[in-house]
């Protein structure tokens, strides 16, 4: 009788160790954790040193930079920039389905995320092979490298929070994720959304504005 009592008392004191955990994570980080808010910081700071160096160059050759938008696919960049407002969407979905522990929900919006990712980049591929066929590749001018770069380097960041995501659906099919301990896809959604905040403002940088 007092090992089952025991054992009764263990598992209550463990159950109340996992939920003090959760909320000691809320309280000291609130969303997602140190690590990916850094990672996010960093990134940030990169893209944003292209985004100077980019006005620079137009300040510099404002004809160039002018006409550059004009030789662009638009509606490849509009498609892409749907694209990963969707991934946006369905990544909130799955934080709040885990949030209720609805476990297959969450599933479905992720394997939607990554989808949206690979969309993403399929459009991505097809527009450069169209820039090519049109003769701009990234040595026709400054525009164009400058093109180049940033969206490639975004291409990649958007590989990496298809990975994150893809790491993220193997550890709930393992059964990592509930309510109670979600920290790590709160992060993947972090990530992923801010790939989607640096198109939006990648898209009229390029695309658009002249």
């Amino acid at each position: 009788m007092s090992t089952v009592t025991l054992s009764t008392s263990k598992l209550s004191s463990i159950d109340n160790t996992e939920i003090d955990s959760a909320e000691l994570h809320r309280t000291h980080y609130g969303i997602g954790n140190f690590a990916i808010w850094f990672l996010i910081f960093i990134e940030f700071t990169e893209f944003a040193f292209f985004f100077v160096v980019f006005l620079i160059g137009k300040a510099h050759y404002p004809d160039i930079f002018f006409q550059g938008p004009t030789k662009l696919n638009t509606i490849a960049g509009m498609i892409n920039t749907l694209i990963l407002i969707t991934g946006s969407f369905f990544v909130a979905r799955a934080v709040s389905a885990i949030k209720q522990d609805q476990r297959q929900e969450t599933l479905l919006f992720l394997w939607l995320t990554f989808f949206m990712g690979a969309l993403y980049c399929g459009v991505k591929i097809w527009e450069y092979q169209w820039n090519i066929q049109s003769g701009f590749n990234s040595s026709t001018n400054y525009f164009f490298g400058i093109y180049y770069y940033l969206t490639f380097n975004h291409f990649v960041h958007v590989l990496m929070a298809m990975s994150v995501v893809l790491w993220v659906i193997i550890g709930l099919y393992s059964g990592h994720y509930s309510a109670r301990h979600h920290a790590t896809l709160e992060s993947a959604g972090l990530y992923w959304h801010m790939i989607d905040l640096v198109w939006i403002i990648i898209f009229p940088l390029l695309y658009v504005l002249r």
